[in-house]
């Protein structure tokens, strides 16, 4: 059986969700089961329809979005912490049959309060050894770093952003 290892992309750039969409696909090809969970993400983003549509991949679904995390009162962030647990405990049951576990955006779950980061050590610390796991976000703890194979930064050297251009669909999302 072979081992599978620990990714994660993270850094301030475009490409972390890209990069672990276009591995879905290329282990998909290949017969793997996959598993993708997006945190904080509420399956707007043009990826979905068609992942969605693939046997081999299996999109753990979002609830509505309740607004950005830092504009949420007390009561919508412990709404938020519940339901991105879910998703977790869901993905994670899910995974046990999988060949790849994607945790898009886990570090702003972790970052944010919403997931434990003692539940995501734990879980990769014990993962099934065939299990591939990818992480996505920005700033990922030092203790997540600490455990993974991979470690890929995206670095923003020009974002449209800064000039005015808002996100595009079909590009940015």
């Amino acid at each position: 059986m072979e081992r599978g290892l620990i990714l994660l992309y993270s850094g301030d750039g475009k490409g972390k969700t890209t990069a672990a969409v276009g591995l879905a696909v290329r282990a998909a090809g290949r017969g793997k089961r996959v598993v993708i969970c997006q945190f904080l993400k509420d399956n707007q983003s043009g990826e979905i329809p068609l992942l969605v549509q693939m046997p081999q991949i299996q999109v753990v679904t979002s609830y509505p979005v309740l607004g950005f995390t830092f504009s949420m009162d007390q009561k919508q962030r412990e709404r938020t912490a519940w339901e991105q647990q879910e998703k977790w405990k869901e993905a994670v049951q899910l995974s046990k049959d999988a060949g790849l576990l994607i945790l898009d955006e886990a570090m702003a779950a972790v970052n944010g309060g919403f997931l434990p980061l003692e539940w995501l050590i734990d879980f990769l610390r014990e993962k099934p050894a065939h299990l591939e796991v990818v992480l996505t976000g920005r700033n990922p703890p030092p203790e997540i770093a600490a455990l993974c194979d991979y470690h890929s930064e995206m670095i923003a050297k020009a974002h449209p952003y800064k000039k005015g251009i808002p996100a595009r669909e079909g590009i940015e999302f």
